[in-house]
């Protein structure tokens, strides 16, 4: 199982908006970047994700898991290049991480939220997603 993050605007979606979504989740469209279309390509069923709250927040404030494969973006008009998961939420993060605490963090380098800023659908690896759950007060991370 793999693991993502994902950012959003709260003023255009938050964690509440995705939590009311549902159990059946909700379609991660407009991500017009090749290379977060294609981390969600590479999506499968179960895997799971951090909900980051961009510009306003600042902080990873949720789980939330893939419940549906890549398919067309159905925001992306006639343009067969875009595709989207559906994900919904999973809970809440105890203690939300904020971007300060995850740049002040040297187990934390190197995750992608701190190279690769402007990239909305990122790549999280093993030991950097069981790092943040601790930081965000899950002992047991959801797996």
């Amino acid at each position: 199982m793999a693991h993502w993050l994902y950012k959003s605007e709260p003023s255009k979606w938050s964690w509440q908006m995705q939590k009311d979504a549902g159990e059946k989740g909700t379609e991660w469209t407009g991500v017009r970047n090749y290379l977060a279309r294609n981390n969600m390509r590479a999506m499968q069923i179960g895997d799971k994700g951090f909900f980051y709250h961009s510009n306003e927040g600042l902080e990873i404030v949720g789980i939330t898991e893939v419940c549906a494969l890549s398919h067309p973006d159905s925001t992306a008009g006639d343009d067969p290049r875009w595709d989207c998961v559906d994900i919904r939420a999973v809970r809440d993060l105890p203690n939300p991480v904020s971007l300060k605490d995850i740049k002040a963090n040297p187990k934390l380098e190197k995750m992608s939220l701190v190279t690769s800023m402007r990239l909305s659908v990122q790549p999280v690896t093993d030991d950097e997603w069981i790092e943040v759950c601790r930081m965000g007060g899950l002992d047991k991370p959801p797996r």
